[in-house]
């Protein structure tokens, strides 16, 4: 059973958080003590963070930051603030993920799902094979031999989705739901270049066939 921080000052919202925590099987220690946030945090180790950037006594940034320097837990940064300049500092930061406030319940459950998977990998097993590609996690690599193609972070999601689940078909609202916050506000196109991109780089090392389309549902990994 996963572990996972719940820092949160609004108490309504940490109870909520709790609440949909344990009820998905999961572990859940709430911080109360923000003074000494980061001694609780490694003292602790917890799978998984949820920080509100907005914290009592330090900024969640600010903690994120501290807490990198010592650890790589993962983080989702949870917060009410929709700011683009708050989720690229956050990201540069060392921050998993983020997610704004009101956010969808079943959303941010898949949210953690993908993060606590993609950071299994990264600690236990960096090194994925496709046929004979080895795909490195950890650099953002695809290889065959001595040749490499370097993938973007949204190629790495996809790719390494499709490779979870190969010979099954994944849907587009799975895909959307792991590349952005909410499927339903996402302009399907931009899943689509994302696709091409990672066709077109698979096609560099003889893999032009790798992803198949199915029609009305979604792609196959083959």
């Amino acid at each position: 059973m996963a572990k996972i921080m719940v820092i949160e000052d609004d108490e309504i919202i940490e109870e909520e958080l709790k609440n949909l925590l344990e009820n998905s099987f999961y572990e859940v220690v709430v911080l109360k003590d923000y003074k000494k946030a980061l001694e609780e945090i490694l003292q602790i180790r917890p799978d998984l963070i949820l920080l509100d950037i907005n914290i009592p006594f330090i900024n969640g940034k600010t903690l994120l930051q501290e807490l990198r320097r010592k650890s790589n837990i993962p983080v989702i940064m949870v917060t009410s603030i929709n700011s683009e300049t708050d989720e690229a500092l956050s990201i540069s930061y060392g921050a998993d993920d983020y997610i704004t406030k009101p956010y969808n319940p079943n959303i941010l459950l898949l949210r953690i799902g993908a993060v606590l998977k993609r950071t299994h990998y990264k600690e236990n097993r960096t090194i994925l094979t496709y046929k004979d590609l080895e795909f490195d996690m950890a650099k953002g690599i695809i290889k065959l031999g001595s040749k490499e193609i370097i993938l973007t972070k949204n190629e790495m999601l996809i790719f390494s989705y499709l490779l979870n689940h190969q010979n099954k078909i994944v849907t587009r609202d799975e895909l959307m739901t792991i590349l952005w916050d909410n499927a339903l506000y996402i302009n399907e196109n931009a899943l689509t270049v994302n696709i091409s991109r990672l066709r077109n780089k698979l096609k560099e090392i003889g893999y032009d066939k790798a992803i198949d389309t199915r029609k009305g549902i979604g792609y196959i990994l083959l």
